[in-house]
């Protein structure tokens, strides 16, 4: 059966491609996604199999039964894009004006979409049920997950496996990790309202710029010397405006920043230092303000066993020359939610192409991918669908202890 998958996924690469190259060249943002929504169902309507569209906002989920009975096993993969000029010299490059695939989510789509054609061939030699969950709007919180999972799209499933295309680590690397592998990724703002005036009269003011300031150094500190060196964190202020002519002296800021964390109680920690700190140093320099603490993420937490059984499946995959242990990475993902409801685990494929000079990272203007680690991640995915449905506390699986840092 495995064989059999891994040959059709084979046979499939080229028309991967040339769905991710599709998907790359007509990008969509989160929570507008309309056109990529339907264009993931009408390739499942082509094929008879069953789609729900709508699902959340623009989720589209599709089902594929097995004639065998077994447990149900879910696959996610996300589809928007994000607000960012593509710089690729590329013939796939983005038609849409600032707006590109910068993170690997069409990469992700196409896979997804192959292997729900593998498994449709083989439909008949399966046990259990598969759903192959397309959501919307990852990049931007509240993002795509949760409103799904309120619409249903795990109602029945045992586990769910996904992967993230990670082009800053070889192709053929697959990494794991056992606890917490991204972080929870929250947004506070802070808008400090002082007494503006004339450059030249500064003490007839209570500057918001100085303030600000003030405030950038500060919150720093939380983590240096707040937090316990254990525990990982980061602040960042991501943006400062307090817009004015260069001769008066500003009665407004604003402060837009994130926080990453991997524990709740170093996130409530966290959200309470900052207001501390503001307070203070406000109330100091005569300045209002005000304070809006955003929760987004949570942190992305795999199960063990799960993760055991991806492991042991990336074994099983001919491309795959090294399965390793990675560090929590401190970017964020809704994943997370999904494994707050179902066992499940979440996984990084390498898709850094081999001799690259420079390596473009998420999110940057000139990203791109290995399309060669969409094979990859689909044959593991599909791997440890399948595999599951053998699984159980008694299974080499779920009991073997892997330490070994890369396996080759």
């Amino acid at each position: 059966m495995i064989n059999q998958l891994h040959r059709l996924l084979e046979e499939s690469f080229g028309e991967m491609v040339s769905i991710r190259r599709y998907l790359h060249q007509h990008p969509e943002l989160s929570f507008k996604e309309t056109k990529t929504a339907a264009y993931i169902a009408d390739f499942y309507h082509q094929l008879g199999i069953e789609v729900h569209t709508g699902v959340g906002g623009n989720g589209v989920v599709a089902k594929i039964s097995g004639l065998k009975p077994g447990k149900t096993v879910a696959l996610r993969a996300d589809f928007d894009a994000l607000p960012i000029q593509d710089e690729k010299d590329v013939p796939y490059k983005s038609a849409v004006p600032g707006v590109m695939h910068a993170c690997g989510h069409d990469g992700h789509t196409a896979l997804l979409l192959m292997l729900a054609r593998a498994f449709h061939e083989l439909k008949d030699e399966l046990e259990g049920e598969y759903v192959f969950i397309h959501q919307h709007a990852e990049e931007y919180a509240p993002g795509g997950a949760k409103p799904m999972i309120k619409d249903g799209c795990l109602d029945g499933v045992d586990a769910i496996f996904g992967t993230h295309l990670w082009a800053t680590v070889p192709t053929g690397t697959i990494q794991y990790r056992f606890g917490p592998i991204m972080a929870a990724a929250d947004r506070f703002e802070i808008q400090i309202q002082g007494r503006g005036g004339h450059g030249a009269q500064p003490h007839k003011t209570n500057d918001a710029i100085v303030t600000a300031s003030q405030l950038v150094i500060a919150l720093q500190q939380i983590v240096s010397r707040r937090v316990s060196p254990i525990d990982s964190a980061v602040v960042t202020v991501g943006s400062l405006v307090a817009d004015n002519a260069f001769n008066i002296i500003a009665d407004k800021a604003k402060l837009i920043g994130t926080v990453r964390t991997f524990k709740e109680d170093v996130q409530d920690f966290i959200e309470s230092e900052i207001e501390k700190i503001v307070n203070g140093i406000c109330m100091a320099a005569g300045c209002s303000y005000e304070y809006v603490y955003h929760r987004g993420y949570p942190a992305v937490v795999p199960h063990d066993d799960e993760t055991k059984q991806v492991i042991q499946s990336a074994r099983l995959v001919e491309e795959v020359t090294a399965i390793e242990e990675t560090v929590p990475d401190m970017s964020g993902e809704d994943f997370a939610y999904y494994l707050q409801n179902v066992k499940g685990t979440f996984f990084f494929t390498g898709a850094l192409a081999e001799g690259t000079e420079i390596i473009y990272p998420h999110h940057h203007p000139k990203f791109d991918i290995d399309e060669k680690a969409m094979l990859i991640a689909a044959k593991t995915l599909g791997t440890a669908a399948i595999t599951y449905q053998k699984q159980d506390s008694e299974s080499p699986a779920a009991s073997t202890v892997v330490n070994e840092p890369t396996i080759n």
